[in-house]
Parts: C-alpha cells; sequence; structure tokens
C-alpha cells in the first residue's frame, strides 16, 4: 500500500502515515537524553517500545515515566529496550528529568532516575514517521503512542491513547513476553493470558487434522473445548521471564 493511500491529504492537513503491524518500522537518527540514537542499527537483536508523550514537565507523563524507570530491569529481562520520544526540546528532557530525581516523590519512589533514552523531536521528525501528531487531538503534542517492535524491527503492537489517559505498564510488559512465548512455541495466547497459563494451539488446516486432534485430544499434551479451539500448557521455565513474574 503507497503511502498516499495510507493517509490521504486533507484540505486542512496532510495527516501523518504509520506503520502497521508485520511492517518494518521506519528508520530513523535522533538526539536523545543518553546520546544519538540510531533506529534500528543501535537495537539489533532487541525487542523496543518506542513510546511518545504529549510534553515534558505534565503529570500524567510525570508518573508514565515514573512506572517506566521503576520498571527497566524487568523490560531488559526479556531482551526490551526503552525509548520515549515527545516534541519538546533536548534540554527540556534534561531539566525535567532532573525534576523527577530531585524532586517528584510518588507510590513509594522517590529519587527515581530515568536512564532510558527520550528523543528530542522538536521538528516531528520520528513522530510524522510513526504517525504520532493526530490534528485532532493536538497539532502541537504527541499523543500516547506504544509500539512494540520486534528483535527484527517489525512492528508487532500498536496502542494509541488519548492525552487524559495514563498507560498500563504491567500490561506493556505482557504484551512483549505473550509475543515472545507466541514466537517460541508456535502458539497463540487467550484473553487475558498471563505466564504459566495455557496457550492456543493453531487451528488445524483441513477437515482431516480437525477430526485428528479431535480425537488426540487427552491422549497427549492438549486439550480441545472444540476442533478450532485446543490448549497446551507451556512451563514458566521454558519462557524467558522477568524475576517475580
Amino acid at each position: 500500500m503507497s503511502e498516499d493511500a495510507k493517509c490521504p491529504e486533507t484540505a486542512a492537513t496532510k495527516c501523518s502515515a504509520m506503520p502497521l503491524i508485520g511492517e518494518t518500522a521506519p528508520s530513523f537518527t535522533a538526539v536523545t537524553t543518553q546520546g544519538e540514537v540510531n533506529f534500528p542499527e543501535d537495537y539489533k537483536g532487541k525487542w523496543v517500545i518506542l513510546f511518545s508523550h504529549p510534553a515534558d514537565f505534565t503529570p500524567v507523563c510525570t508518573t508514565e515515566f515514573m512506572t517506566f524507570a521503576s520498571m527497566i530491569d524487568k523490560f531488559k529481562a526479556v531482551n526490551c529496550e526503552l525509548l520515549g520520544l515527545s516534541i519538546d526540546s533536548h534540554y527540556s528532557h534534561i531539566a525535567w528529568l532532573r525534576t523527577i530525581y530531585e524532586k517528584i516523590q510518588w507510590k513509594n519512589w522517590s529519587n527515581l532516575e530515568v536512564t532510558f533514552p527520550v528523543i528530542a523531536d522538536l521538528k516531528m521528525d520520528v513522530a510524522k514517521k510513526f504517525g504520532m501528531v493526530q490534528p485532532s487531538e493536538a497539532d502541537t503534542q504527541a499523543v500516547r503512542a506504544v509500539f512494540v517492535i520486534d528483535d527484527q524491527a517489525k512492528v508487532r503492537t500498536i496502542l494509541y491513547y488519548p492525552l487524559s489517559l495514563g498507560r498500563n505498564f504491567d500490561e506493556l510488559l505482557r504484551i512483549v513476553i505473550a509475543l515472545q512465548t507466541a514466537d517460541a512455541h508456535n502458539c497463540a495466547t487467550p484473553a487475558d493470558w498471563r505466564p504459566g497459563d495455557d496457550v492456543i494451539i493453531p487451528a488445524p488446516g483441513s477437515c482431516g487434522l480437525a477430526k485428528e486432534r479431535v480425537e488426540g485430544a487427552g491422549s497427549g499434551d492438549y486439550k480441545c473445548l472444540d476442533w478450532f479451539l485446543c490448549f497446551k500448557p507451556v512451563d514458566k521455565s521454558k519462557l524467558t521471564l522477568p524475576p517475580g513474574v
């Protein structure tokens, strides 16, 4: 699909196309709070959560950054790096992150250092590549977008939140673990899946295989509710998990 087909121009503005699930994430070079980042070259072999926030020194964003900072080791344990972005300057980012560390106490957190890179995107170069600016919500701020990108630089999950809604970070970690589990064990994960729960076996592709699947249920390591809905266990020891999960 062409970029014009994905993102038709309107009289008011030209919207920003965004990569779709299964596509290669756009490449970019950007200045961040941890130095220059070249994506995806700097993240070869790693999963990435690329997320945008509307602005520095805003209350919801502050709680989100503190939550991500508190969970960074959990994401690293599943080979996932964090990469933030907003349409603010490099120096604004530095000042905000220093304020979080020096002044903000929330929940049981204080002196919380944000060590993952935060992209300065004043010209909206990266934000536009990922469709993070949506004029109906705000012309000068990126919405709360989340892109889960795998170790082959493919987009695997896209989430968009309005400006007023803070994200659920346990769910973001669950998404990464579930996708890695599906890849490693050729399966799907059911609603509300958590590590240790049964996973779903891919549906059979013919009547004969469907019959064999149902007749074999119970005698092997799987069970069926019907021919198209069969489950198997996956031992948690075979999953890549952070401590405590």
